[in-house]
């Protein structure tokens, strides 16, 4: 499957942004999906995650509670929006697909499969 990411750009503190990631090549309605993002001189960072179906989401602990992830699998489409953006939320932000529709007890970046090729988010003080 190849995704493409998309909705990045530059946004001030405290604003929201939505990021698509669109699919082509395969439904996504087969697997699970996610969102990373890798800030400059950082590690690739766990984001959220959806399942198959949209009916259960893992969040992480730098997003959860001002984040949302969905999809829409008639669109083959991934969303991803940030409330209260701040200024390390600052970095590339990756969809990519897990390797199975739910969602392991861990989820590591291994664990997926094909990513797209990032959007970046800067978000200024």
């Amino acid at each position: 499957v190849q995704l493409q990411a998309s909705g990045g750009g530059l946004v001030q503190a405290g604003g929201s942004l939505r990021l698509s990631c669109a699919a082509s090549g395969h439904t996504l309605s087969s697997y699970a999906m996610g969102w990373f993002r890798q800030a400059p001189g950082k590690e690739r960072e766990f984001v959220a995650a959806i399942i198959w179906s949209g009916t259960g989401t893992r969040y992480g602990d730098s997003v959860k509670g001002r984040s949302t992830i969905s999809r829409d699998n008639a669109k083959n489409t991934v969303y991803l929006q940030i409330h209260n953006l701040k200024p390390e939320d600052t970095a590339v932000y990756y969809c990519a697909a897990y390797k199975a529709p739910y969602l392991g007890e861990v989820i590591k970046a291994t664990d997926f499969g094909s990513w797209g090729q990032g959007t970046l988010v800067t978000v200024s003080s």
